[in-house]
């Protein structure tokens, strides 16, 4: 299992994700799910990738492929007609991306599905074209797509239950970048902590509006300082958060301590 987040704000884009792979509990590995392009001066892409890590390998593999030979065609291997570099809007780059994954599913999903095991693939894209708004999309396994908005900002895919929470309570259009990359962390972590399939190394990438660059990336292991401190402040922010709670009636001082609607004093601990 896997879990990647995007979120499309004011400034610009985050995008995190996790680095653990699984094929049962006796075989956990790390690769990287967060793939930067840059396949021209103006205009620059990040794909998150979860689901069968083959088909997604695969995906990533046939777009540098046709990348490559958009720059160097050759008679037995002619350019082809659509590669990231050649879109003019980044709608016609998640659809891209989508009729590859098609593609892929198609050709090793019969094998696959008769085996017993899942060919799909989901990836989240973001990235911004000279000229046009920076953006989020998510491209389904039947290669289809939908954009972030205002209303909804963020992006997810994978493991995604745990990890939304702190994504709906904090995440909106306005929020900074850094903050943006904290509150990524916090969901991972939150993910992390409630599924094992989950796991650092994280990797995050801020990609600041009109840039069409990375400011920042990230890895963080699992011992590292700066995931540490994170993790301890959040849950220490938590414990204090709870107990400040409004205390129930039978908890003040004037509440009822006899008959019906009395409770027992709580001890704390």
């Amino acid at each position: 299992m896997t879990y990647c987040v995007g979120l499309c704000l004011d400034g610009g884009l985050v995008m995190a994700a996790d680095s653990r792979t699984n094929a049962g509990v006796d075989y956990i590995s790390s690769y990287s799910k967060l793939h930067l392009f840059r396949p021209a001066p103006d205009r620059m892409f990040i794909l998150l990738a979860a689901g069968n890590l083959a088909t997604t390998q695969e995906v990533l593999n046939r777009i540098r492929r046709d990348l490559d030979q958009a720059t160097n065609p050759s008679p037995v291997q002619p350019a082809p007609a659509v590669t990231l570099a050649s879109v003019s809007y980044l709608f016609e780059a998640a659809s891209y991306v989508g009729q590859v994954n098609l593609a892929v599913q198609n050709e090793y999903g019969p094998a696959l599905r008769q085996a017993g095991a899942s060919v799909e693939a989901t990836f989240i894209l973001g990235g911004q074209i000279a000229g046009q708004p920076h953006g989020l999309f998510m491209v389904y396994p039947q290669g289809n797509a939908i954009a972030a908005t205002p209303e909804t900002p963020f992006l997810q895919i994978g493991e995604s239950k745990y990890g939304k929470p702190p994504l709906d309570q904090i995440v909106y259009p306005g929020l900074s970048l850094d903050d943006g990359a904290r509150v990524c962390l916090v969901s991972l972590l939150a993910t992390a902590r409630s599924n094992l399939t989950v796991g650092p190394p994280f990797e995050v990438a801020i990609c600041p509006r009109d840039t069409l660059t990375t400011s920042q990336r990230l890895r963080l292991d699992a011992d590292s300082p700066e995931l540490d401190a994170i993790t301890r402040s959040w849950a220490d922010s938590l414990r204090q958060a709870f107990y400040k709670l409004p205390r129930f009636p039978w908890e003040q001082p004037d509440g009822p301590t006899q008959g019906e609607g009395a409770r027992p004093k709580q001890k704390r601990v």
